[in-house]
């Protein structure tokens, strides 16, 4: 068996082909779709996810602003920006790329982010929201890969589910929103007793743990649906998955690469969430 390539740069294509249009209308009416990004500090990985993010508004048509702080700035800065951004009307999503320094408490700053222009999906109160089905924004990297199964043909009513990762970010609303979907889902992390039974059960296998190729072919059941979240840099310099894809990709039934994967559904359901915000205020 060689698994089916879900391939994220084609498909972020394929549901992107409408921004442009749709941000253009609104434009017309008088609300120009605009998103806000903050970054603090030099990480490489994140000044890359940044350009890459205010390079995908540039083609979908969306206003953007980037702010750049050093490492050292005071976390009162930030959020005094953040304030500021949540009053400005041209704003309709806010963005705040993680990781911060660690003199920042990241939930705090994230929680100041109006709920309305928190586009990322990362409030608490968002991320709770998902158990009613009732969340304002879905988290970007959850919703993109909803959209795989969605593409795929993927029926996840009755399936076994495994996350492994348990993070607000991807973890609890990857697992919430494949239990509206009708699976039934086990969360773990690295340090879950017998992670490997659980991951032979998984009809869908989602790996979002940070542990270069940790998920290895023997803990894959054939056939399953299998989502690599995880993005680490090797010490060649090559970016590698947190799924050891050359040996998975020959038991799996569908699999995500790394690059090119989830990370550009991630950025296509940013573009998606910031659209929905500026039809929102359209319609206030």
């Amino acid at each position: 068996m060689t698994a089916q390539l879900l391939d994220g740069n084609a498909l972020g294509q394929k549901l992107r082909a409408g921004f442009k249009q749709k941000a253009e209308e609104l434009a017309a009416q008088g609300t120009r779709p605009g998103l806000a990004v903050i970054l603090v500090g030099g990480d490489q990985a994140s000044q890359v996810y940044v350009r890459n993010k205010v390079n995908a508004c540039a083609q979908a048509g969306i206003h953007s602003e980037k702010y750049s702080y050093d490492d050292d700035v005071a976390p009162q800065v930030v959020l005094d920006k953040i304030a500021a951004l949540n009053a400005d009307p041209k704003i309709h999503g806010i963005l705040v790329q993680l990781p911060l320094p660690k003199h920042f408490d990241a939930d705090a700053v994230l929680e100041a982010i109006a709920p309305e222009k928190d586009v990322d999906g990362f409030r608490a109160e968002n991320v709770g929201a998902l158990v009613q089905g009732q969340a304002c924004f879905i988290p970007c990297t959850p919703y993109g890969v909803m959209k795989f199964f969605e593409e795929a043909g993927v029926n996840l009513k009755g399936k076994e589910a495994v996350v492994v990762g348990r993070s607000n970010i991807v973890g609890k609303p990857m697992a919430m929103l494949l239990m509206h979907a009708g699976a039934t889902v086990t969360v773990c992390h690295s340090q879950t007793r017998d992670l490997k039974g659980h991951c032979q059960r998984a009809d869908i296998l989602v790996a979002a743990i940070g542990k270069p190729k940790m998920i290895t072919c023997d803990m894959i059941k054939p056939g399953a649906v299998v989502i690599d979240v995880g993005i680490n840099r090797q010490p060649d310099g090559k970016l590698c998955g947190d799924v050891d894809f050359d040996s998975a990709k020959d038991v799996a039934s569908f699999i995500t690469p790394v690059p090119g994967g989830v990370g550009p559904m991630t950025i296509t359901m940013l573009l998606a969430n910031t659209l929905e915000s500026a039809e929102r205020f359209a319609s206030t």
